[in-house]
């Protein structure tokens, strides 16, 4: 079963990642949009929902180090080490996925207060580019995850884009990752919050 699936994840590679990207797009959609039933989500209080926010944190932060730490050995030819890093950097990111959309569906979020004008703003921003990174960075995150389970080393550097497509991925989750953890930190901190529904952390 599983070496069928791997076999047709490495011939339809793109398609692959289509139908994973859909799933993940579906569920946080379905979360916030209130398409999921309620009983899939615990109930929260509130200080469950502050405990779902550190947990998050030390999730992103562990993933953002073990990111670097991946792009470091792939540069010194560390393949197998590279290859440990980045896989439990992503199984880090689908523990993110499950209690983010608990916190969500089960309690709701916070809203940063207090904090002088400068500040919220680059607050909003910083929210903003972690949102949009982690939306777009799906797929191609997606894709580089597929090519490095479906092909050998030798395969990945003379056959496919990895490298390249790597790159843009590890990239852009490790921007999109440093923000979420600089606007935790600024909002449970830093400053002072409310508690809502939306999109912080």
């Amino acid at each position: 079963m599983l070496d069928s699936l791997r076999s047709r994840a490495r011939d339809r590679p793109l398609a692959t990642v289509a139908v994973l990207s859909v799933v993940g797009y579906a569920l946080v959609i379905g979360t916030f949009a209130g398409a999921i039933p309620e009983s899939v989500f615990p109930d929260l209080t509130n200080a469950q929902v502050n405990l779902f926010s550190h947990a998050i944190a030390a999730i992103n932060t562990t993933a953002t180090l073990l990111l670097l730490l991946g792009w470091k050995w792939i540069r010194e030819d560390e393949v197998e080490k590279h290859r440990k890093a980045m896989g439990s950097a992503f199984g880090l990111i689908m523990v993110f996925l499950v209690l983010y959309l608990w916190k969500i569906g089960g309690g709701g979020t916070k809203e940063l207060v207090g904090a002088p004008d400068p500040i919220y703003y680059a607050y909003l921003l910083m929210l903003a580019v972690h949102i949009i990174l982690s939306v777009v960075a799906v797929p191609v995150v997606l894709y580089a995850l597929v090519l490095g389970l479906t092909h050998s080393p030798r395969e990945l550097r003379l056959e496919t884009p990895h490298r390249k497509v790597g790159r843009i991925a590890a990239g852009s989750w490790i921007l999109s990752l440093s923000m979420g953890v600089l606007t935790y930190l600024i909002l449970n901190w830093i400053y002072s919050y409310e508690f809502t529904t939306g999109t912080g952390m």
